[in-house]
């Protein structure tokens, strides 16, 4: 049986930590940012969790 390949867009969009949990930028900071409010931008900054609901189906794409 040959070996399961990552899937290559979900190995680009997500990382995972050394504990184990699914990390990921968040939408809507990649353009029209003059059209944004700073705030907005500001609160999308950083990484998140990936939602629990969606756990299953990411670490199947990426072969964990």
């Amino acid at each position: 049986m040959p070996k399961m390949k990552t899937h290559s867009g979900m190995k680009k969009r997500v990382k995972v930590t050394s504990t184990g949990k699914l990390r990921r930028e968040q939408a809507n900071r990649r353009h029209k940012l003059e059209a944004k409010p700073s705030t907005r931008t500001r609160r999308l900054k950083g990484t998140v969790d990936v939602a629990p609901s969606d756990v299953k189906k990411v670490k199947k794409l990426l072969g964990i």
